[in-house]
């Protein structure tokens, strides 16, 4: 029985008469979307002032290019405060912009060029300056067009009551703070095993604007004359005409997650690492610096990865320092895209099952990755964000084929224990009814949003940029019928007023030049 360590481990949990430290647990949502001017293409005003300091505004701030603002939520202690966070956030937002509109889409909007995506600016500081000279080196290795793809992130930590409560029920008896970071990887483990389940469900970027190709040559069939797509896909954004990392393997460098201890080792070498096609780009030329560096990674960040352990970051901390030093704080999982159909991106019923997936891969048995099944890992992420919804399609499991929906209903399944104890910790039916939905989604690759999305398409006899910018409208006119209270407000044009005043307390700060302030960062 593959799920049997599973159910044995929830039944200790909930034996244990602490299972409500399941209710303790922090969710944080981080949401990447675009400003898009009235004549459809990406804005090219300014961040707004009004949103204050995207260097240091801890709800707004930018993401690799100015028109790409990114909505953090704080850790709030259920799905609905999260979400409620978030959809006052984008009601702020919206309050402070002029003549434009965010884009509902993971994919962009009409790109003209990858040179006429403005790069994010963080101010005259050491380390506003570093903030766009990284993105000014993503620019120059993998193009600025696959930088503007925007995606939802899930933030997620178990409580410290939790973690006592499932050390003691483990036996376990190293350091608790060791426990937890080997638990964590462990949960991570299982997330790349059985994160291709995230775009099959809730994958919502099947189709493209052409522009977006830039006339390069595509294996992707043509909708209309103004839309790419493949007709089965269900996330060409984790594809590969979206952000992956193609140099890292070439290189000799993945990332390992046997323990923590090896990742940290694996990123601090691939940060440290010259890679010749980088050094060919040049880091400081004619007195301006194209990238941080000519390694294979310029920083952590760089590294693509459907899900990140993450802790909290002191100043000009390297998070792989802030990882090694006091272990990981939550995971980060960032293969969600933006679901067009819902304003704020993301819905409380796909919250509720990313809540179940995270539990049941924390519980199930988790051995290390081999070589082997790193590479079946990759490949079925591919396979299903190109072909998932495809009748029969396969996977690959433990050097097996297996049939996607076969495979698919089994871990759903192996799921019901889990939504049942955490609709009991939490005094409804809400975990149980996602799992439902997500396992008729399974049954029926019509159910998924991907094919909504593409069939909402042709019942409008649009394109993909006509359909995002309806369902753009369609959000723009709900969230500018919406108020906030004076609370809310009050926040946000408080952390506004701050963050300006905090950047600008940085910036009188720097008492050494942008040389030697990079030198002594990656002297850490």
């Amino acid at each position: 029985m593959p799920y049997h360590k599973l159910e044995q481990r929830l039944q200790a949990i909930v034996a244990s008469k602490q299972v409500s430290s399941l209710s303790e647990s922090l969710i944080g949502l981080e949401k990447e979307c675009l400003r898009v001017a009235e004549t459809g293409g990406i804005s090219q005003i300014q961040h707004p002032q009004s949103l204050g300091s995207p260097l240091t505004n801890p709800f707004i701030t930018t993401d690799f290019s100015e028109a790409l603002l990114e909505l953090i939520t704080p850790p709030c202690h259920s799905i609905r405060s999260a979400l409620e966070f978030l959809n006052d956030l984008q009601v702020f937002v919206y309050s402070n912009l002029r003549e434009e509109i965010l884009w509902a889409t993971s994919m962009p909007c009409v790109v003209e060029s990858g040179d006429s995506i403005p790069i994010a600016r963080y101010g005259r500081s050491n380390a506003g300056k570093m903030k766009t000279i990284y993105r000014r080196g993503l620019g120059h290795r993998y193009g600025r067009t696959m930088q503007v793809i925007a995606g939802v992130h899930f933030n997620y930590s178990f409580s410290d009551d939790f973690w006592a409560m499932y050390q003691y029920v483990e036996r376990d008896g190293q350091h608790r703070q060791a426990f937890i970071s080997e638990q964590y990887m462990g949960l991570i483990r299982n997330i790349l095993r059985y994160g291709w389940l995230i775009p099959y469900l809730f994958g919502a970027s099947p189709a493209v604007c052409k522009s977006f190709l830039h006339g390069k040559p595509s294996l992707l069939s043509s909708f209309n004359e103004n839309t790419a797509y493949e007709p089965y896909a269900t996330s060409l954004r984790l594809g590969d005409i979206g952000y992956t990392n193609n140099k890292e393997s070439m290189a000799g460098i993945k990332a390992n997650y046997d323990s923590l201890d090896a990742y940290i080792k694996n990123l601090r070498c691939a940060i440290s690492t010259p890679f010749d096609e980088y050094e060919e780009i040049g880091v400081k030329v004619d007195d301006e610096y194209r990238q941080l560096n000519a390694n294979i990674l310029q920083i952590e960040n760089e590294y693509y990865s459907t899900v990140r352990p993450k802790q909290v970051l002191n100043d000009s901390e390297m998070p792989v320092n802030a990882l090694k030093q006091r272990g990981i704080r939550y995971i980060e999982i960032r293969s969600i895209d933006v679901n067009a159909f819902d304003p704020l991106g993301i819905n409380e019923e796909q919250l509720y099952f990313l809540e179940i997936f995270v539990l049941f891969c924390l519980l199930q048995n988790s051995p290390i990755l081999t070589a082997n099944e790193m590479d079946e890992i990759d490949m079925n992420l591919v396979h299903v964000a190109h072909r998932g919804r495809e009748p029969d399609t396969t996977l690959v499991h433990n050097d097996d084929v297996m049939e996607l929906k076969q495979w698919a209903g089994e871990l759903l399944g192996a799921m019901q224990c889990i939504a049942h104890a955490l609709d009991e910790v939490h005094h409804c039916a809400s975990y149980s009814e996602s799992l439902k939905r997500q396992q008729q989604c399974a049954l029926d690759p019509e159910e998924t949003t991907s094919a909504i999305m593409l069939r909402e398409m042709r019942q409008h006899s649009e394109g993909f940029y006509h359909f995002a910018r309806r369902m753009s409208m369609q959000h723009y006119r709900f969230f500018n019928s919406l108020t906030l209270s004076e609370e809310r407000r009050h926040l946000f044009e408080q952390a506004a007023v701050d963050s300006i005043a905090e950047q600008k307390r940085i910036e009188a700060s720097n008492s050494i030049d942008f040389d030697e302030f990079l030198r002594r960062y990656f002297a850490q």
